[in-house]
């Protein structure tokens, strides 16, 4: 099994990851549509046994990234096509792998179903080359391309008769966060260029690598404006409050499947952890109460505006947004319970709140509404999809036996440890997430019911029974057994704190 392992580690896995699901989106065009379907779920599932190949035989007690990939791409500028992994980045491949299988499973389009499929599995592939990304370059690159196919899937299948404006909000929004994480890469890359081997030439001191960036400290006085600018960037991404605006709309407008997408994959929050931090450590240490105060202001901010929502899609909206705020907590702590709790929260968001959406789709597709006055007694003619919204809502409070408890509880142990008065903001949010969850679900789901819609509503069908199955199943197994993935992250959190100056 060694030698096997050795053998593949030499074998590019990473960017099989990566072009199986553009090969097979374009695969689909050579087949009848009523097939697009069973192809996109077959490449789908064979991506997610990848991933998971990848992630088991990945050592979690060596240092630094592992199945690195290094080719010339723009060697007049020193830009390569660089890809690894490392236990902050490893567990988001087979995660967004299963995700987007469930999204898959999830969906039928009766519009141009092939070039539905096409555009969610490049989606799929931009996503991985966005986790796997170690230069600069490349990864603005998988960045920036995740907005084409979002903006049509959802100009074309969003579900609001705002959808286009949504789209089209999004993506100035993205532009925007786009164009501030560029120009900090370049201060990056720039002004570490300037200070060391000044005397060679511009192509052989300047690196957009991310390796050798954090091998060598950018000079003090370019950090604050290289931290503001990647911050605010992956803040849009995330999103922060107050650049949460989109969010709502796009809960409300776009399709079930690049919303849960949305709320389960935090791009930005993972941005921040691998490039904004670490490219500038000394400004993340001085202003860490910058981002625990956004921390706290989310976590207030989306929870009582999620208890004032009285359409399911919006409240989750806001919930995610509150939930976004505890990472951000956690992260700002530096210290490794923080970030492995950060880590481990931004994966249990991939199978929780997608599977929340996913939830609100199902109900929106059967009464046409997500409002709880349309809604009522929900359990009594749904019962397996309320016993799915209940198992998914307690493990988004971090109930214990669930994925949400080990990160929730690190979290807020880095927390404690560092600013007492936040951890009690945090606990105050939690007791706000009970509150408006417990709220809706007693108002939607139980009771006598008063709608014809959800009287003559059908239970789970047998594929949105196995989607929440292959979300719940994580949520369960890492509830019980949160050790490996304690394991997993450990060492490269105790080495990500090195490169911020950090003792531990």
């Amino acid at each position: 099994m060694e030698a096997m392992a050795t053998d593949m580690a030499s074998f590019p896995l990473l960017s099989v990851l990566i072009g199986l699901p553009f090969a097979a989106a374009v695969f689909l065009w050579l087949l009848p549509a009523t097939q697009a379907r069973a192809v996109a779920l077959l490449a789908s599932s064979a991506e997610l046994a990848i991933a998971l190949w990848v992630a088991w035989h990945f050592d979690p007690s060596r240092n630094g990234f592992q199945w690195v990939e290094k080719a010339d791409w723009l060697p007049s500028v020193n830009v390569h096509y660089l890809l690894g992994v490392d236990g902050l980045s490893l567990l988001f491949l087979p995660f967004s792998a299963l995700l987007f299988l469930v999204l898959l499973l999830s969906s039928r389009p009766a519009l141009l179903p092939r070039l539905y499929f096409a555009l969610l599995l490049s989606l799929q592939g931009m996503t991985i080359g966005i986790f796997t990304a170690l230069d600069l370059v490349l990864f603005f690159l998988f960045w920036e391309l995740t907005l084409l196919p979002i903006y049509f899937l959802v100009s074309i299948w969003g579900i609001g008769p705002q959808r286009r404006f949504a789209a089209t909000q999004y993506t100035l929004w993205m532009l925007f966060g786009g164009a501030l994480i560029l120009f900090g890469f370049v201060v990056v890359a720039g002004m570490q260029g300037q200070s060391a081997l000044a005397a060679l030439p511009l192509h052989e001191r300047l690196t957009f690598a991310l390796p050798a960036l954090l091998s060598v400290p950018l000079p003090v006085e370019w950090q604050l404006p290289a931290f503001l600018l990647l911050v605010t960037g992956f803040a849009l991404k995330t999103p922060v409050v107050p650049f949460h605006v989109w969010l709502p709309v796009m809960a409300m407008e776009g399709p079930v499947a690049v919303v849960a997408m949305m709320t389960g994959l935090k791009l930005g929050a993972y941005g921040m952890i691998r490039f904004a931090l670490p490219l500038a450590p000394q400004a993340a240490m001085e202003w860490s109460w910058l981002l625990a105060s956004f921390g706290v202001i989310g976590i207030f901010y989306g929870g009582l505006m999620a208890l004032n929502q009285s359409n399911l899609r919006r409240l989750l909206a806001y919930s995610s947004i509150s939930h976004v705020g505890m990472v951000l907590l956690g992260i700002s702590t530096m210290t490794v319970q923080g970030i492995q709790g950060a880590v481990l929260q931004l994966i249990n968001f991939t199978v929780v709140s997608s599977g929340l959406f996913l939830l609100a789709g199902y109900l929106h597709r059967r009464t046409d509404s997500c409002e709880w006055r349309h809604l009522g007694g929900v359990v009594q003619t749904m019962p397996q999809a309320t016993v799915f919204f209940f198992f998914f809502g307690v493990a988004g409070l971090g109930m214990p036996l669930t994925s949400g408890f080990p990160a929730e509880q690190l979290m807020l142990l880095g927390t404690i440890s560092l600013h007492k008065g936040a951890a009690l903001a945090a606990v105050g949010g939690q007791i706000l997430a009970a509150g408006y969850f417990l709220l809706f679900y007693r108002r939607a789901f139980l009771g006598p019911v008063t709608q014809r819609a959800v009287r003559e509503a059908a239970d789970l069908q047998r594929s949105e029974l196995y989607a929440l199955l292959a979300l719940a199943i994580p949520v369960l197994l890492f509830g019980l057994f949160p050790g490996w993935l304690l394991q997993l992250t450990q060492v490269p959190a105790i080495h990500w704190l090195s490169h911020m100056g950090r003792e531990f």
